[in-house]
């Protein structure tokens, strides 16, 4: 989801939603009260007048809404300029029944006590202003209302009936209103520190990258000159002996180095060009697997893949068939702890989010993890513990997510999720829509 446009966000687009609501209340609670005191107390009160004051504020009600809808940023004046308008009809609406008498003129403070959980200093000193001097003027200019019940005393029963009502609603905008703003504090806090926690894991896989890019680069002239010994070395090996086997061994690992190296060169230039891939599931999951076998030929991989979701065309991002190998390769080291040369890896199309699985029959999590900082994670003597980071920040970069858990039946299952969006062949390239980001709930 896009947060920049979700109501949930603090700040002047999270009051302007929260007016509407309000405001929406405020024009059925006006017409009701307008009309209950001329209909049922028969008290003499300008009707039509004040239903053109009404009626003005549900226009601009609408007006709010359809500009809502835009997907234009919200200034603080802007909102101020809203928060005007609402203090300017309850005003007008005020002046037509007794002014700064009627007990409904403590609502003003309501604005004010929006204001003061959105908006800067001086948006907060602007409404205060504002609601200020629409209370100043309605202690001078208005209409008092007429007098009620022929018995002295009267006025006032009403008045403290009024008061009684005026506490009630007060009371109810500020507990529902004030919360949903302060949820939105609360959700925008915990959003920020995800946000830093991130920010830590990429500067420490940035700092990786870097000296892997070097030592990728150092490392090629050894491999160079290693494999120009071992094809010099091993043809003067007797054909069969023990040294020749250990020599043709030296040689198939040196070449896998040097595969390793050119495969993170190409990743790396696929991701700067934004190029993809187009195929179908079933190839890009096949292809992994065989990329995998080659990697860790002692493995016993089960596949699970639908056949309808077999034929699925799939743009394939850079890095994913990496992130992928990643967790194959974590799933089948967790297995073997175990005595255990299996892992499945299965991938499969929901609603809105395409899935990749991968489990392993080692010890398992004991927790489960939710995009947790991963980095320097590993459950390996000899592991480094960057292998589930680089698959959780590939999964981020795309939209999507990693989900880590113990599976039942006992050990561990790797879910990565992935919005449609990222996979749509029709894409290009093109930035991911609002709203194309995976969630948890999701997830049977």
């Amino acid at each position: 989801m896009d947060r920049s446009q979700s109501p949930y966000r603090t700040g002047p687009r999270a009051l302007l939603v929260t007016l509407a609501w309000l405001r929406l209340t405020a024009i059925a609670g006006q017409l009701a009260a307008v009309l209950c005191v001329r209909l049922g107390l028969q008290l003499p009160i300008p009707l039509l007048a004040l239903l053109a004051g009404i009626t003005a504020l549900a226009l601009f009600e609408i007006l709010a809404v359809v500009r809502l809808r835009l997907h234009w940023p919200v200034t603080e004046w802007e909102a101020v300029g809203h928060i005007a308008v609402d203090a300017l009809v309850l005003g007008y609406l005020l002046y037509l029944t007794g002014g700064a008498s009627n007990p409904f003129v403590t609502l003003l403070l309501v604005p004010i006590a929006l204001a003061a959980a959105a908006l800067s200093r001086i948006g907060i000193g602007v409404v205060s202003a504002i609601s200020g001097v629409t209370y100043l003027a309605l202690l001078f200019f208005n209409r008092p209302l007429p007098a009620w019940g022929a018995h002295p005393g009267g006025d006032f029963e009403l008045h403290i009936v009024g008061m009684a009502i005026d506490f009630a609603i007060a009371s109810l905008l500020l507990g529902v209103f004030i919360a949903r703003l302060a949820g939105a504090l609360r959700s925008e806090q915990r959003r920020l520190q995800r946000l830093r926690e991130r920010a830590l894991r990429d500067e420490g896989i940035l700092a990786m990258a870097t000296q892997s890019a070097g030592a990728a680069h150092e490392l090629n002239t050894p491999l160079s000159t290693l494999r120009m010994l071992l094809g010099e070395q091993i043809p003067a090996a007797a054909a069969g002996s023990l040294l020749r086997q250990d020599l043709e061994l030296m040689a198939q690992q040196v070449d896998r180095c040097g595969e390793i190296l050119r495969a993170m060169v190409a990743v790396g230039r696929a991701q700067m060009a934004e190029q993809a891939e187009t195929m179908s599931l079933g190839q890009f999951v096949r292809r992994c697997l065989d990329r995998f076998q080659l990697l860790r030929p002692e493995a016993e991989v089960e596949l699970a893949l639908d056949a309808q979701d077999d034929a699925m065309p799939v743009r394939v991002p850079a890095g994913l068939q990496h992130a992928l190998l990643n967790l194959l390769n974590n799933g089948l080291d967790a297995s073997a702890a175990h005595g255990s040369a299996r892992v499945s890896f299965g991938a499969r199309r929901e609603t809105r989010c395409l899935e990749f699985r991968v489990r392993d029959h080692g010890p398992g999590f004991g927790v489960r993890l939710h995009s947790t900082d991963t980095l320097g994670i590993s459950g390996k003597d000899h592991g480094l513990g960057i292998g589930l980071a680089l698959s959780e920040a590939t999964a981020e970069r795309l939209g999507g997510m990693l989900d880590a858990g113990d599976a039942e039946g006992g050990g561990a299952e790797i879910r990565l999720r992935l919005p449609l969006s990222a996979v749509d062949p029709g894409r290009h390239g093109r930035a991911l829509p609002p709203g194309a980001h995976c969630r948890a709930q999701e997830t049977p």
